[in-house]
């Protein structure tokens, strides 16, 4: 699952990808949103855990669980 997370008033942005589904995900997002907590913590697939300031969010991008094709299709 690829996330990316948009971080107001800078033009980076976080982007990971992480082996959680995406209705996992947006649990823990709406949890952390709906209690007030200032801080959300993720991690990715090669274990390292990103801490970001709920103030700052701009914008939470889930991305889909259908992986692209490669090559070409017939």
């Amino acid at each position: 699952m690829d996330i990316r997370i948009g971080i107001a008033n800078s033009p980076r942005e976080i982007n990971f990808e992480t082996s959680q589904t995406a209705a996992d995900i947006e649990k823990v997002i709406a949890d952390t949103l709906a209690s007030d907590s200032k801080f959300i913590k993720l991690s990715d697939n090669k274990g390292k855990i990103y801490i970001v300031p709920v103030a700052s969010f701009s914008y939470i991008e889930i991305g889909s669980e259908i992986s692209r094709r490669v090559g070409f299709i017939a």
